[in-house]
């Protein structure tokens, strides 16, 4: 009976783990091996250069820049993200206490924040285009609407302001999404806890850094991974958004879109690979770092 049940779950585990396997890890050590070869994408052969591209990766400005762009943006974006969502949450379940009403209209308020999330990448980046368009654009027309002439700018065209341009996209199509996820959590907590301590004379604000956060950590944890991966990303967005490779002075170059240029303009896709293997484990540290970081935030706060 036992060995008959191991040959079922092996039966059963098999066909997935094989395409898993094909699918997922197949391609990690082919990018693992290109990285370490210097292959053009179009020969048949491959030359080993060892660690070469690694090498050459802390050499090239343009890399760097890169990497130092993606590194503002891994602050700011799960920052903001998860503090807005965490605020709108609060607003929409906390408002009415301990009954969780939240603010008037919030059933409204929750569909219109997840409006965003029904665009894909590439209309928020045409959309937002028009938006930041420096003559005729919506920004600029309401600056100059309300007197403030003097703020205008080419939002997109100018190395001071093109990356935070970006980033407020990137923002504002994120908090939608985590405002769902953190509304769904907080109305999960125990509402005979949040009662037992109004009684006890905690306000709004106490019942939510006491209670409420420490009882969402779960969710505010899967956001900063989340989020911070799109931090690490951001290749679609600048490049639909930002005029010419990087944006102005490559002032919002990030590492996906240096990785495309180098593969399928330039053709090197041993270096390409390299700077890929590079941002898997950046990721993969990052990662690492932020569960165990917001774990022992979720211990303090408890």
């Amino acid at each position: 009976m036992r060995h008959g049940r191991y040959r079922f779950l092996i039966g059963a585990l098999a066909p997935p783990l094989l395409l898993y396997g094909v699918f997922v890890v197949s391609p990690y050590a082919q990018a693992f091996y290109l990285a370490l070869t210097d292959w053009d994408g179009l020969s048949a052969e491959a030359r080993i250069v060892g660690l070469a591209n690694f090498a050459d990766l802390w050499s090239d400005p343009l890399f760097l820049a890169a990497l130092r762009n993606n590194g503002i943006l891994l602050l700011i974006v799960p920052t903001a993200v998860i503090a807005l969502a965490l605020f709108f949450a609060a607003c929409l379940t906390l408002g009415g206490g301990t009954k969780r009403r939240g603010v008037r209209g919030s059933g409204l308020y929750r569909i219109v924040y997840f409006f965003p999330q029904l665009l894909s990448v590439a209309i928020l980046g045409v959309l937002f285009q028009f938006v930041y368009t420096p003559g005729d654009g919506l920004l600029n027309g309401l600056l100059g609407a309300v007197g403030l002439d003097s703020l205008e700018r080419a939002w997109l065209a100018d190395p001071a302001t093109a990356l935070p341009a970006v980033t407020a996209v990137m923002i504002w199509s994120a908090v939608g999404f985590y405002v769902v996820l953190f509304t769904a959590a907080m109305e999960s907590v125990p509402t005979d806890v949040v009662e037992a301590a109004v009684l006890d004379g905690a306000g709004r604000f106490t019942v939510f850094r006491r209670i409420t956060l420490p009882l969402v950590g779960d969710s505010v944890q899967t956001a900063f991974v989340y989020l911070g991966i799109l931090a690490l990303d951001g290749f679609a967005l600048v490049q639909i958004m930002t005029v010419g490779p990087g944006g102005p002075d490559n002032a919002t170059e990030v590492v996906g879109l240096t990785l495309y240029r180098a593969a399928f303009t330039y053709g090197e896709f041993g270096y390409a690979s390299a700077m890929g293997v590079t941002l898997f484990f950046i990721t993969l540290t990052l990662t690492a770092l932020a569960l165990r970081a917001t774990r022992r935030e979720r211990v303090e706060l408890a």
